[in-house]
Order: C-alpha cells, then sequence, then structure tokens
C-alpha cells in the first residue's frame, strides 16, 4: 500500500508542474503581446505626427508660392522621428459666381483648391508595399485640403 500512495503523489506533482508551467507560459506570452501592442502604438503616433507635418509642409509651399510646385516631394525627418514623409500637392483652379458683360459688370471670383496628401512611414520609400505586411512597418496618411480665393 505504500507503494501506490507514493506513485499517486508523484502524478498530483506532475500535474500540478505541468499547469503551472502552462500558466507561466501564457503569462510570458501575454506580456510580450503587450509590449509589441504598445510599442506599434508609440510608432503609429510618430507616424501621424510626422503625417502632419509634412502635410503642415507642403500647404506652406502651396500658400506661399500659389502652385504646388516646391510643395512635393520627400521629407527626411528620420534622425528626430524615424519617418520619411512623401508629400503631393494637387491644385485645381475654377471660376465661383456668375460673370456678365452687361451693367453692372459681375466677376466671376478665381479660387484655387490644394489638395496635399501626405504619406508617413519608417522606411525610406513611402509608401513601401514590400514591407506593408511586415509588423515593424507602420505608415499614415493624411490628406489636407485648402482653398484660396
Amino acid at each position: 500500500m505504500n507503494a501506490v500512495q507514493r506513485g499517486f503523489g508523484a502524478i498530483v506533482a506532475i500535474v500540478i508542474l505541468v499547469i503551472m508551467a502552462t500558466i507561466s507560459a501564457a503569462l510570458v506570452r501575454l506580456g510580450t503581446t503587450q509590449q509589441v501592442t504598445s510599442a506599434q502604438d508609440i510608432l503609429s503616433a510618430r507616424a501621424w505626427q510626422t503625417a502632419r507635418a509634412g502635410n503642415e509642409w507642403g500647404l506652406y509651399w502651396a500658400l506661399h508660392d500659389s502652385s504646388c510646385a516646391n510643395a512635393a516631394g520627400t521629407l527626411d525627418l528620420s534622425a528626430t522621428t524615424g519617418f520619411w514623409v512623401t508629400v503631393t500637392c494637387t491644385a485645381k483652379t475654377f471660376k465661383e459666381g456668375e460673370e456678365s458683360l452687361m451693367p453692372p459688370v459681375v466677376t466671376a471670383r478665381v479660387i484655387t483648391t490644394y489638395s496635399i496628401e501626405a504619406v508617413a512611414c519608417n522606411s525610406a520609400v513611402c509608401p513601401d508595399p514590400a514591407l506593408a505586411a511586415t509588423p515593424g512597418y507602420v505608415e499614415r496618411k493624411r490628406l489636407v485640403i485648402a482653398n484660396t480665393p
């Protein structure tokens, strides 16, 4: 009878060790997942702010020069943020109002609309389709539209 009791205690000890090892592995995996998620959240916020800086840069040049000539390009902000920004600018001009040749003479107002799109990512080429499926790649896109009379 002593042999049966000793064997039963060894089985209980092994089951308890297996359960504790499983719980420990789950806790380690949960902690790792939380750290990765937190790091991705920080990268996402940096990318969003970098895209915003690209929008502001493009708006400055579009409104300063009244054209998209200098408002497009790639900004290398990797030294401070780790991100690059590709900025594109599209300008459309149209007339608002009616024109008349009979008195009183009315002239339509000419309005230019600038669309500034900024794509920020942590790759030297933005957007980078080759890296899009990798876990460390972050990309954010912002579009700003401004009108000038």
